[in-house]
């Protein structure tokens, strides 16, 4: 099903009745106005309310997911995806007008200690669990999330607590990525600090905020850099293993590398992170950009349960043959997630494929596929949600979104 949004400012998200006289207590998940707490008496019902942190900035759109059809009639699979998308910085003008810090790691550990129990999205769903070839909720029922993906962590100054208020607030996502840029200039490799920083606090805000949250190995390599995705994982998995909001995404985009040494090193990850006493689910790459996932289903990891797929697609390159491929995945009982997609063609440019874009976001709804929508970000290029000028901090207005900013963020809610 699809998850409807946290409400927006002067709304609370849980209420808690306490039945007087009988020394019991009912969890009541409704949505009810802070200004309408008065029933019933005051000596049987403690309630909290929590103001919204952002009441300003866009208004996006109602629209639901319309039922498109047609689109391209062919696919080139072998063009890649967002491997080749954003493998520059970001030159946006915009990316550095904004000071507000990316937060001290050692000033909130998150983690389940820290997690407000019953707030938003996670209060309502809990932990997400893999049931045959579904991603489901804490009580077994199919989920449907839908958010943003952030761009690469090192290349953007979008890495700020408040604009996953903004998400949440005014584009009323329930999923948010955070993408760790492993390889290539300032990442993981060369400055883990800053990095792991910039992704710690978007994970605590999305635990704050009680949206999902997806921690990305953002690697084409993952293979080759073994031993710091461990320690990298490790380390996550103390600092937020079976926390409800969080989701491990070990490996972003592999793109030559053959699905038996991507299954190997998945394997060795995995037991790292269930090695530490951590259930979250797990989403884990395949070949070819992670569009090979019927390869991945011929032989899918058994040594370890709560295991989902990512499968990337950008509209304007990939179609029906892609859509396909997951249907045999599928078919064979993978659980998928669409942890990265765009409008535009697979290098990030191109045109903006209304069309094609419906008809995966429909095939998605039809089988229960959570996705995130690259990219939170204003760089110059055609998958980017905001223009170049547009503030790395939110709020934003209606003109300061793209064309394909637009259409995602009509299809959200």
């Amino acid at each position: 099903m699809t998850i409807h949004p946290t409400p927006p400012a002067g709304i609370i998200q849980g209420l808690t009745a306490k039945l007087c006289g009988a020394g019991l207590s009912l969890s009541l998940m409704m949505l009810v106005a802070c200004e309408s707490t008065s029933f019933p008496p005051p000596d049987c019902v403690e309630v909290s309310c929590q103001e919204s942190s952002s009441d300003a900035g866009a208004e996006p759109g109602t629209g639901g997911l319309a039922s498109a059809t047609g689109g391209q009639s062919t696919s080139d699979l072998s063009t890649g995806g967002a491997g080749a998308v954003s493998d520059t910085p970001n030159t946006g003008s915009g990316g550095s007008d904004s000071d507000a810090s990316t937060g001290d790691p050692t000033e909130n550990s998150g983690g389940t200690s820290d997690s407000p129990a019953g707030v938003g999205t996670v209060g309502q769903h809990g932990a997400l669990q893999v049931s045959g070839n579904r991603v489901v909720d804490a009580q077994g029922t199919p989920i449907q999330l839908r958010g943003m993906s952030l761009f690469w962590s090192q290349w953007t100054d979008f890495y700020l607590a408040d604009n996953v208020d903004v998400l949440v607030d005014d584009w009323q996502a329930t999923l948010v990525r955070a993408v760790l840029g492993v390889e290539n200039q300032g990442g993981y490799l060369e400055d883990p600090d800053t990095n792991v920083a910039k992704v710690r606090t978007i994970v605590d805000r999305a635990i704050e905020r009680g949206i999902y949250v997806i921690i990305d190995w953002h690697d084409h390599t993952a293979e080759d850099h073994q031993q710091e995705a461990t320690a990298f994982f490790a380390q996550m998995a103390e600092l937020y293993g079976n926390d409800p909001h969080v989701i491990f995404e070990i490996y972003n985009e592999p793109i030559y590398t053959p699905w038996t040494t991507v299954k190997s090193y998945a394997e060795s990850i995995i037991s790292t992170i269930r090695g530490a006493g951590a259930d979250n689910l797990i989403i884990v790459g395949s070949p070819t950009w992670s569009q090979d996932v019927d390869i991945a289903a011929s032989d899918p990891i058994t040594s370890a349960d709560n295991i989902a797929y990512t499968l990337h697609f950008y509209a304007n390159t990939h179609s029906q043959a892609l859509r396909d491929k997951a249907t045999t995945a599928l078919n064979n009982g993978l659980a998928l997630f669409v942890t990265e997609w765009g409008t535009c063609s697979a290098d990030g440019n191109g045109t903006i494929n209304e069309t094609e874009t419906l008809v995966w976001l429909a095939f998605l709804q039809d089988n229960g596929i959570s996705w995130a929508n690259w990219a939170l970000n204003n760089k110059d290029e055609a998958c980017s949600a905001l223009i170049p000028s547009a503030s790395s901090q939110g709020p934003w207005s209606d003109t300061e979104l793209t064309a394909s900013g637009q259409l995602v963020i009509n299809e959200i809610p």
